[in-house]
């Protein structure tokens, strides 16, 4: 379990002998960081244990990155403080207590050791191809926590991972609800549809004026056009200063040489397997594939019992040695290329190990490497003087805030123009940062006219802005809008007539009664998996409408507008199912059981909880 627990936490591990190396890691426990400190920062309790506004704002902070992310210049920073969405976010809180302390109660644990080895494996967290301490502390402070804190957070994800490894590990289909999923998925249908649009429906109606007046005045919140700013900025960036720095081929290649172990690559194996738990059946499966070895990929898919790379035919992809557990590594590190072994047993069963590629284990010519290592001296440079000037950068813009040309002229920057920008943002990567959009929108900035004070709106790059010209909020005119008004009021009666008559036309077909003027598209043969043109609500009517007495009829609102009449004329149940298919069909099953456990095991634990909330602090805090 534990070995799962390395593999999953960081997909690759180069293999570290803790006895060799001290890193000096707190390594406190959840505990440290949920239990007291000032009680007026509470904003939840857990059967006694604080959710503090601290850990609440960091959350909603990883939320909004989250949320930034997924919806680039749509985000809204504002969203965050709606009570919905700060309920969710403490609620996933409350979710990872509750989970955090089951663990601890059933016994769950991660050993120091292990908790440090895999930190230690962190591709982020190393200089020169070995754990920094320095780096490490850095790396987390950037992301407003201690070490401690991360190393908490860290033990906390791997042991809530542990408990729900043990929940679903038990977890086993019935044959007969297995054997019902496949035909159920592998059943086709013979289908025709109709489709009532809203367009053939508009050529008969009309809009009246005052009827698009009233529906700009009933809206009219939708053409608000938000106070907006064009500015004027400059930008301290380490990044463009890189380009700016030069490097001797007496540099390059001093850290070469200083560096050289950074610059081998070691070997690298690829291999399929097969996992079987049964010696005699594991014995039988190898005299098989060596009677026949190009049926190792179709007896993986049937029998391995490794979930994740049966339906691979066994693969696992390149791995270096560290990577797996040391009776495989050993025999696959052993092996000829294209070689089948013998059985090799692990904690896990028997494995059959088939090499089919070996790459790397060598060093990397110094003329190859020239290139990188030049790019890294530069960044360095450009870091390094970063540092030395963001200090002047900042105390420039507040020291003489009625311009930006003081700052400009002394570190040798130019002064750029935005377009115009709202709080949302504009889509300009260096402009679309929260914490500067809060600053430009602020009093000091639109009334005063100074500039903003320095923000970092990335690692190393800092921004300070002033406002050029200010627009207020204002309502787009009826004039504008009154033609594309017209339009939308138009197709929405259309569209309204189009799902009426549609689902009239369904209640009677479904009587037995013939419908005049049904245009039926052509008849086509459909199942799960070759319909994907229709869409997955379309699909989904489609296979849950009653077939028992045929032809069949169902209906559904198209999400663009209009309704679709469907017509189920004929049911093909499928033959005999192949073994590697029901297999593929039964993992998801599984897993999807396993969620339904999971879901059903932690709403237990909450109706069991003693949960408090304080609704007046979880609005005050702070994202």
């Amino acid at each position: 379990m534990l070995e799962i627990i390395r593999d999953r936490a960081q997909g690759l591990i180069v293999k570290i002998i803790l006895g060799l190396i001290t890193i000096p890691f707190a390594l406190w426990g959840v505990d440290s960081y949920i239990r007291g400190g000032d009680k007026a920062d509470i904003v939840a309790q857990v059967d006694g244990q604080n959710i503090s506004g601290q850990e609440f704002s960091r959350a909603l902070k990883e939320q909004q990155g989250r949320m930034r992310g997924a919806m680039g210049e749509r985000f809204d920073p504002a969203i965050l403080d709606r009570p919905e969405v700060r309920q969710s976010v403490l609620d996933e809180l409350v979710q990872q207590r509750l989970l955090a302390m089951e663990a601890n109660r059933v016994g769950f644990k991660l050993p120091d050791t292990l908790l440090a080895s895999i930190i230690a494996d962190i591709p982020e967290f190393q200089q020169d191809g070995k754990f920094s301490q320095s780096r490490y502390e850095s790396m987390t402070r950037a992301q407003d926590m201690t070490p401690a804190v991360f190393e908490s957070r860290l033990r906390q994800n791997l042991v809530i991972q542990q408990l729900f490894e043990g929940l679903s590990h038990g977890v086993a289909v019935p044959h007969a609800s297995e054997e019902m999923v496949v035909r159920l998925a592998e059943q086709q249908r013979e289908i025709s549809q109709a489709m009532l649009v809203p367009e053939q429906y508009m050529i008969q109606l009309k809009v009246d004026p005052p009827a698009v007046k009233a529906y700009y005045d009933k809206h009219r919140e939708e053409f608000l056009v938000p106070e907006q700013v064009r500015l004027d900025y400059v930008v301290l960036s380490a990044d463009e200063m890189q380009q700016q720095m030069a490097v001797s081929e007496e540099e390059v290649k001093k850290y070469y040489d200083e560096h050289s172990a950074q610059y081998h690559e070691p070997e690298q194996r690829r291999a399929s397997h097969i996992l079987i738990a049964e010696r005699s059946q594991a014995e039988q499966m190898l005299k098989e594939i060596k009677q026949n070895p190009t049926k190792f990929e179709e007896i993986a898919k049937q029998h391995s019992k490794d979930p994740g790379s049966a339906a691979k035919g066994g693969d696992l992809g390149f791995f270096a040695r560290g990577a797996m557990v040391k009776p495989f590594e050993d025999a696959a590190f052993g092996m000829k290329d294209g070689e089948i072994s013998a059985l090799v047993q692990s904690n896990f069963g028997f494995h059959i190990i088939k090499l089919t590629a070996i790459r790397g284990g060598g060093a990397r010519g110094f003329d190859e490497v020239r290139g990188e290592i030049a790019q890294e001296l530069k960044k360095q440079k450009a870091v390094k003087k970063f540092a030395e000037l963001a200090e002047t950068f900042s105390n420039t813009v507040y020291e003489q805030p009625d311009s930006l040309k003081p700052v400009a002229d002394a570190l040798k920057l130019k002064i750029q123009s935005s377009p115009w920008i709202s709080k949302k943002g504009g889509g300009m990567t260096p402009l679309n940062h929260p914490k500067l959009l809060q600053t430009v929108f602020s009093e000091d900035a639109l009334k005063l006219k100074r500039n903003t004070e320095a923000v970092e709106v990335a690692p190393n790059t800092l921004v300070a802005a002033r406002v050029a010209e200010y627009k207020a909020a204002s309502y787009k005119p009826f004039e504008e809008l009154n033609t594309e008004l017209a339009k939308r009021l138009l197709r929405e009666q259309g569209n309204a007539m189009a799902v009426k008559q549609g689902k009239d036309a369904l209640a009677s077909l479904q009587k037995g009664d013939a419908v005049a003027d049904l245009k039926w598209g052509a008849t086509i043969l459909i199942s799960r998996e070759n319909a994907s043109s229709m869409g997955r609500d379309v699909l989904n009517q489609i296979f849950r409408t009653d077939a028992g007495k045929l032809p069949a009829y169902t209906g559904i609102e198209n999400a663009k507008g209009g309704y679709t009449l469907i017509k189920v004329s004929k049911v093909v149940e499928p033959g005999a199912i192949d073994p590697a298919k029901k297999k593929s069909y039964a993992n998801p099953l599984r897993q999807a059981l396993a969620q339904e456990y999971s879901s059903a095991y932690l709403a237990s634990l909450k109706q069991k909880a003693d949960i408090s909330i304080r609704k007046e602090k979880l609005e005050k805090v702070e994202h």
